[in-house]
């Protein structure tokens, strides 16, 4: 299978280079994002997993300004990792998109303090705005 990653519209650098943790159990929606948002300057790292993902912030929270996750993956999904990163206290914003939330897990994110809750597809023109607003 042949991966085509679209140019980035974007000509300058963003306002503020960030520090991304990116989590999809799709890869080829990991790579997309990755090799995209890296075009725009930013630092981003992929994951397949939620216990990978959480595994490398607990690491060392301080180094990530944004975390995005999918909210239906294996192993820990999106709600059980933002829980986990509340608990030691991420600094970083938290953005969750998914095909289907329902009302009860959508308000368990607002509870827990999810910057965005946002409806899959994201397409990547609407994702460089909101990392513009850092």
């Amino acid at each position: 299978m042949s991966l085509s990653v679209p140019e980035s519209p974007q000509t300058a650098k963003p306002h503020k280079q960030l520090r991304i943790v990116h989590l999809d159990d799709m890869r080829e929606l990991c790579t997309i994002v990755q090799v995209s948002l890296e075009r725009d300057g930013h630092k981003v790292e992929s994951f397949n997993d939620g216990l990978a993902a959480l595994r490398r912030i607990e690491a060392n929270p301080q180094t990530v300004d944004l975390f995005i996750t999918d909210h239906h993956m294996p192993k820990l999904n999106g709600l059980e990792v933002v829980r986990h990163l509340r608990r030691i206290s991420f600094p970083g914003r938290i953005f969750i998109y998914s095909s289907e939330i329902d009302d009860d897990v959508n308000a368990e994110y607002r509870r827990l303090h999810a910057d965005r809750v946002m409806s899959k597809p994201i397409l990547l023109p609407e994702l460089r705005t909101l990392l513009a607003e850092f």
